[in-house]
């Protein structure tokens, strides 16, 4: 019993550590939003790529609240670190494609279909883990 207690000590501090940075990168897309400029410097395009960058941020967020899985929980957040250092840097709040032909990855022996899509899955970027499921 006293070898449990600890490791549950351990979880919970990790698990504040955590909100915090989640709380904190909630707060930097919407500074981030408020202060977004388009790369076409149109006024049109600066609103809708404001809208996208808060509208996305409050879906993913959202379905994401409910998550206790670390795991999957540092996942999310490499997910949304990675989307706005790319968005910075590229001048575009949205995802960049991956350009992978049709069956472009071998196979490991001549499975067909279900190793392609395996090995599709695997090779997806970080940044686009969330993209396919809210688009």
């Amino acid at each position: 019993m006293q070898i449990i207690l600890p490791s549950i000590l351990v979880g919970r501090k990790m698990t504040m550590a955590t909100r915090q940075e989640v709380l904190g990168l909630y707060r930097r897309i919407f500074r981030l939003a408020k202060k977004w400029q388009a790369a076409s410097g149109q006024m049109e395009d600066t609103i809708k790529e404001k809208q996208y960058i808060l509208n996305e941020a409050r879906t993913l967020f959202q379905k994401n609240k409910n998550l206790t899985d670390t795991d999957l929980i540092k996942q999310c957040i490499d997910e949304c670190t990675a989307r706005i250092e790319i968005g910075l840097h590229y001048q575009i709040p949205y995802p960049r494609p991956i350009h992978l032909p049709p069956m472009g990855l071998t196979p490991l022996r001549g499975r067909g279909l279900r190793s392609q899509e395996k090995l599709r899955k695997f090779s997806k970027p970080i940044y686009l883990k969330s993209h396919d499921e809210v688009s």
